[in-house]
């Protein structure tokens, strides 16, 4: 009985079902037997369109051989199984003697049939499960066999997209890049190899924030950097005002190179934990209160003054901190040029620290990726799961913007930012 306000066209579906599942004594009692019913409906559904296609293609219809044109014919059907948001389920797809028929409606190689399906399995491979659990919750969401190949032809499907986004263009001009890198092992050409991921992380003149471009390579080298630094200078980059990073191999000759009047801040925490790694326990509380003086000295002068006296009472006992520090000196003393709020954006690489953790979090699950591309495909959907979250800009941008366009006003001046 149809319905108020309801179309013929549902009140003819509503009837039809009513006596479809009166006359096959069919009880609907759960969420099970509905995706029985609607695997059933949607099997009949394709092969009578898939059975019209092929009509089509040939030119006339089932027994109907006064209007056939052509040599070719039908030559019945092949099975074929259809993972759906139902379940899985068998159609038959129809053939023609010549094999010239293609269906258009399920492709050659095509086993899904659901956006949907499709959505889940990149959501689930985006937050870090391994192919396993996949073919698990799929089989416990659809009732569905899914192989390891399928999985994979699926997230292949993005191997274009991320293509796409590493080549995507920039902004003109970029207050803070850090840069960093994190290590995966690889399988290749039958041995396990150590894999470097590159993540290059921008600040805007906006105060928004944006990963730039993630790459796949086997070790550190200025070699390696100059050809990061170039692409983003063919993607429209044409100045970076600092560039933050962790002591990167390489990295210093490589950005002269292309960007010769970008500011280098290499990150104080990591100098820190990287020269004290061995002091003594009994020590530490001491030596990290005087080395404290350096680095949080209020000018550039004082913090050389406080480097001198840490030398002259920890040398004897540790004198490799003393030395890196001197060593590294230009890198390290950016920051005393620039006030607080700018101090206090460049001082670490915590930005893309808190990047890179969550991006361990997610690929944790994973010791060993069978190719490069699978490590590039979840970093890709990691990533893009990731910053959906970032919207808007630092609470001080304000301030941090103003004193920027001070300190840069040269470069900035004539740009339409």
């Amino acid at each position: 009985m149809a319905r108020k306000n309801e179309s013929p066209q549902k009140a003819a579906m509503r009837e039809m079902m009513h006596s479809y599942l009166k006359d096959n004594d069919i009880s609907i009692k759960n969420g099970t037997d509905v995706n029985t019913v609607m695997r059933d409906m949607m099997s009949v559904i394709l092969e009578d369109v898939l059975d019209e296609e092929l009509d089509e293609e040939l030119g006339y219809s089932k027994y109907d051989y006064r209007n056939k044109n052509t040599d070719n014919s039908r030559n019945g059907h092949s099975k074929k199984t259809m993972h759906t948001s139902y379940g899985d389920m068998d159609v038959a797809i129809p053939r023609d003697r010549n094999g010239e028929y293609e269906p258009q409606l399920i492709k050659k190689y095509q086993n899904t049939i659901t956006q949907d399906m499709e959505e889940k399995i990149l959501s689930m491979y985006a937050k870090g499960m391994t192919t396993g659990d996949i073919e698990s919750h799929m089989k416990e969401l659809y009732d569905m066999d899914i192989s390891d190949s399928t999985i994979s032809r699926i997230t292949d499907k993005i191997l274009p997209i991320v293509r796409e986004w590493q080549e995507r263009p920039l902004e003109e001009v970029y207050a803070v890049v850090f840069m960093d890198a994190i290590h995966y092992h690889v399988r290749s050409e039958g041995r396990i190899v150590k894999r470097a991921v590159y993540i290059a992380l921008g600040i805007d003149m906006n105060g928004k924030k944006d990963v730039l471009g993630m790459y796949v390579g086997e070790n550190e080298s200025a070699k390696f950097w100059l050809s990061i630094m170039n692409g983003l200078k063919n993607r429209g980059v044409e100045d970076i005002l600092i560039a933050c990073v962790d002591g990167l191999t390489g990295f210093p000759q490589a950005i002269e190179a292309v960007y010769p009047q970008t500011e280098i801040q290499q990150c104080i925490i990591h100098q820190i934990r990287n020269s004290t790694k061995f002091v003594s326990y009994k020590d530490i509380k001491k030596l990290m209160s005087d080395l404290k003086r350096v680095y949080a000295a209020p000018t550039e002068e004082t913090a050389l003054n406080e480097l001198e006296l840490f030398r002259d009472k920890w040398d004897a006992k540790y004198p490799k901190i003393y030395k890196s520090w001197h060593d590294n000196w230009a890198t390290l003393s950016t920051y005393f040029k620039y006030p607080e709020a700018v101090r206090r954006l460049i001082y670490t690489t915590n930005a893309i620290e808190g990047f890179n953790r969550q991006l361990r979090k997610v690929t944790k699950s994973k010791t060993v990726f069978p190719t490069d591309d699978s490590l590039l495909k979840m970093l890709y959907l990691a990533m893009m799961d990731i910053t959906k979250k970032w919207t808007g800009h630092r609470q001080d941008w304000g301030q941090i913007h103003s004193q920027l366009e001070i300190y840069f006003e040269e470069r900035l001046s004539g740009r339409n930012l």
